[in-house]
């Protein structure tokens, strides 16, 4: 058993020990039960905290007897130190073991820590020498008080495995080790998804205890920490640890403050599975609505082509919607990348309605091409894109040189010109009529050939101006989807740069 001082000098340390901490004021106006309630409690403190405190042991036992610890298990409630005005001093290491998942919606994060405490037990303290060499044993942690150490950022129930016991040193000093499942609150950014980098808070200090009677502090360097994290980091599944960070500092809260040690996990997500299933699939298919292009622009086929991969493009994203994540407080440029690519499909399906209608519509009435669309068009806009033109078919600046020498040379005589001007042929004789019917059907028939010629010209006009604006539309829409490519690729390469 522990060797106590005399009684007198413990009623004299109690007497002072009780006005230390209560004062004289609130001593005084105590009720008889509260003070026989205190006394009490203060004795069974005093015991132990008055005596030297070093536990006794017997020949052919190993460590400390039981009764000698039975003194320290019925203090278990009160704080173990000997002056209470020194405080408790507690060391906090923990190893990141898995990242479990995190929930964008609900901005949630779920861990799993290998945690462990350190605290000084100052009425725990035996003679090695006198114990059979016993330096250190384990005790219930139960029996024992322990600092109400809890992370600040917890939103549900621990439903990790409980460890009941602890390692207690000869010199007083108790190690527990336990398991904790941390369902905690993190402010997630999505921005940046799938290369995007979470920085989460954990916060741990006592909920009850302040910084006059619990004192916290990290047992490990965060190094050390960061280190052995990314050593036995298992089960991460898309999360890869990037760094542990931490800072003591005060909570203060009122007239309160409470010592705290924050933690900050920095995970960056591995965008290969969003990179295979999602980018690639929708890059191939904007690949396939560049080709489009290429059919030819006065085919129905281009239309319906389109109208099918954007049909195919909507059923893509519908699928794929699980995989994206979604928060109030924004949306992924991955969800942005994919809206623009759709505008682009559609309004790739808009050029080719206008181009269909030029080639299509225009014609069916035999319109004339106005002047101004032949210069800007057929002159400018083909000059500017470089359009080659048939080797039958001359620019229009040329045809209309040619045009007048072509109409001077034509060896064929109007069509009002009819034999009846010629009465006289052969010696005075008159034509006959069979063959003044046959000079009228080869007018009917030469002017049939002029209206065809020309329908033929204007048909002729108004597909190369279709293929004119075919080619200009497809090379603005192919410097729209490099534009928009390098400006995507370059965020996220910077992204992925910085992280």
């Amino acid at each position: 058993m522990c060797v106590c001082r005399p009684p007198a000098v413990c009623s004299l340390c109690f007497s002072r020990g009780l006005w230390k901490i209560f004062g004289p004021s609130e001593t005084s106006s105590m009720s008889p039960s509260q003070q026989t309630i205190t006394i009490i409690s203060g004795l069974l403190l005093m015991s132990v905290s008055l005596c030297y405190c070093k536990l006794t042991c017997k020949e052919g036992h190993s460590g400390p007897t039981y009764e000698s610890m039975q003194a320290v298990f019925d203090l278990q409630p009160f704080r173990p130190a000997v002056n209470l005005s020194n405080p408790t001093i507690t060391n906090i290491s923990f190893t990141l073991y898995a990242v479990l998942g995190v929930n964008e919606k609900t901005q949630i994060l779920t861990t799993f820590l290998w945690l462990r405490l350190y605290w000084q037990h100052e009425f725990l303290v035996w003679q090695p020498d006198e114990c059979d060499g016993v330096t250190r044993i384990s005790l219930p942690v139960r029996q024992l008080w322990s600092p109400d150490i809890i992370v600040y950022e917890f939103v549900d129930d621990d439903v990790s495995q409980a460890c009941p016991y602890v390692y207690v040193n000869h010199t007083g000093h108790i190690r527990w080790d336990r398991m904790l499942r941390l369902v905690s609150a993190c402010n997630l950014e999505i921005f940046s998804f799938p290369f995007d980098v979470q920085n989460c808070t954990f916060t741990f200090g006592s909920y009850m205890h302040t910084i006059r009677d619990v004192r916290v502090s990290p047992a490990l360097t965060f190094e050390e920490m960061s280190g052995n994290s990314k050593r036995y980091l298992e089960a991460s599944g898309e999360w890869e640890l990037v760094d542990i960070l931490g800072e003591t500092s005060i909570l203060q809260f009122g007239i309160d403050e409470w010592d705290i040690i924050t933690f900050w996990v920095v995970i960056k997500r591995r965008p290969v599975l969003y990179v295979v299933n999602l980018l690639i699939p929708s890059s191939f298919l904007m690949l396939i609505d560049i080709l489009s292009f290429y059919l030819p622009p006065h085919s129905v086929d281009r239309a319906s082509f389109k109208m099918t991969l954007i049909l195919g493009y909507t059923v893509f994203l519908l699928i794929m919607n699980d995989l994206l994540p979604s928060t109030a407080n924004g949306t992924p440029i991955i969800g942005i990348y994919f809206s623009v690519c759709l505008a682009l499909m559609v309004i790739s399906l808009l050029e080719t309605v206008i181009i269909t209608n030029v080639l299509h519509h225009s014609t069916m009435k035999y319109q004339e091409v106005p002047n101004w669309v032949r210069v800007v068009v057929l002159k400018h806009i083909a000059t500017l894109i470089c359009y080659r033109w048939p080797e039958d078919v001359q620019p229009p600046s040329v045809r209309q040189n040619d045009k007048p020498e072509s109409s001077n040379g034509s060896s064929v005589q109007p069509a009002s010109q009819t034999p009846a001007q010629h009465p006289i042929n052969n010696g005075g004789i008159a034509a006959l009529p069979e063959l003044q019917q046959i000079c009228q059907y080869l007018g009917d028939l030469r002017a049939h050939l002029t209206s065809l010629q020309k329908e033929s010209e204007l048909q002729g006009q108004w597909c190369h101006i279709g293929y004119v604006l075919d080619f200009l539309l497809f090379r603005i829409y192919l410097l729209l989807i490099s534009c928009y490519a390098l400006v995507i690729i370059s965020m996220w390469c910077v992204w992925i740069s910085q992280s």
